[in-house]
C-alpha cells in the first residue's frame, strides 16, 4: 500500500487546519515544530512493518488525521453512553496530533530509515527499521520530550493522553492502569478515550492494506548458499561417522 503525491499533500494541508481550528495559543508553535522537522515529518511512516499499519511515506500524517477524526467521535460516543468527559477539545486533539511525535526521531534524526536487507524486507516484512544513531526512547516518551525541547507546554490531560495511549499493550503503563487502591486511578478520561482512538484507526488502517492486496506470505528470496553445489564433509567428520 502508498500514497500518491497529491494524497500526501492535501492529509497534510488538512493537518495544518486541524491545528488551525483546534489548538488555540500554541498554534504557531507547533507549526514551527512541524516546519523544522519539515519532509521528515511529512514523509514519515507511521511503522516500520507493512503489516503493522500506515508502513509507507506519508503514513504518519495520514495515521494521526485519523487518530484525531476517531478521538473527537469517541469523546463524543463515551459522553452518549455515560462516561465523564474531563477534558478540553484542545487538550484531546493535540494529544491526538502529537501522540506518535516520537516516532519522527529527536528532531534532528529520523527514527525510522529504510531496510535495506531484502531478506528482512521479504520475509519480516520490515519496510523500515529503527535508525541505529538515535537514542533510544519509548515513542512516548521521545514525543513528550520533542514537544519539552520546542518549548510547547503541555497540561497534566496532555501528559497522561500522550504518556499512556498505547495502553496495556505496553508494560511500562501497567502502574497506571492496575491500580490496588482506588485513590490511585487514573483521574482523567483523556487517556481511556484517545487510546481507543489509537487503537482502531490502526486496525482500520490494517484492514485497508488487507484489501489492498496486503499480504503475510513471505516472498521467496535467493538461498544464501548454492543449493546445486554438493556440501563437502570434513575428513574429521567423515572418521567421526564411521566410529558410530
Amino acid at each position: 500500500m502508498s500514497l500518491k503525491a497529491e494524497k500526501i499533500h492535501s492529509n497534510y494541508e488538512k493537518h495544518l487546519k486541524i491545528i488551525d481550528h483546534y489548538i488555540g495559543d500554541r498554534k504557531d508553535a507547533c507549526k514551527k515544530l512541524i516546519e523544522h522537522l519539515g519532509e521528515a515529518y511529512i514523509m514519515a511512516p507511521a511503522s516500520g512493518k507493512s503489516w503493522h499499519h500506515n508502513a509507507f511515506p506519508g503514513g504518519y500524517v495520514d495515521h494521526v488525521n485519523r487518530v484525531v477524526e476517531f478521538a473527537i467521535k469517541q469523546k463524543k460516543l463515551f459522553e452518549e453512553m455515560g462516561g465523564t468527559i474531563d477534558f478540553t477539545d484542545e487538550e484531546l486533539v493535540f494529544s491526538a496530533i502529537f501522540h506518535d511525535l516520537g516516532k519522527i526521531g529527536d528532531g534532528d534524526k529520523e527514527n525510522y530509515v529504510i531496510q535495506t536487507d531484502e531478506w528482512r524486507k521479504n520475509k519480516l516484512f520490515e519496510n523500515y527499521t529503527y535508525n541505529p544513531d538515535l537514542d533510544f526512547m519509548l515513542i512516548p516518551d521521545r514525543s513528550l520530550f520533542i514537544l519539552q525541547k520546542f518549548g510547547i507546554p503541555v497540561s497534566q490531560n496532555e501528559f497522561l493522553g500522550i504518556r499512556l495511549h498505547d495502553g496495556v499493550f505496553d508494560k511500562a503503563n501497567e502502574a497506571y492502569f492496575f491500580s490496588n487502591m482506588p485513590t490511585s486511578r487514573m483521574k482523567t478520561n483523556i487517556v481511556y478515550v484517545l487510546h481507543s482512538a489509537d487503537f482502531l484507526a490502526s486496525k482500520v488502517e490494517f484492514d485497508q492494506w488487507r484489501r489492498e492486496g496486503g499480504s503475510l506470505v513471505p516472498k521467496e528470496t535467493k538461498p544464501r548458499y548454492n543449493q546445486k553445489k554438493p556440501i563437502k564433509s570434513s575428513k574429521g567428520l567423515n572418521n567421526m561417522l564411521k566410529n558410530l
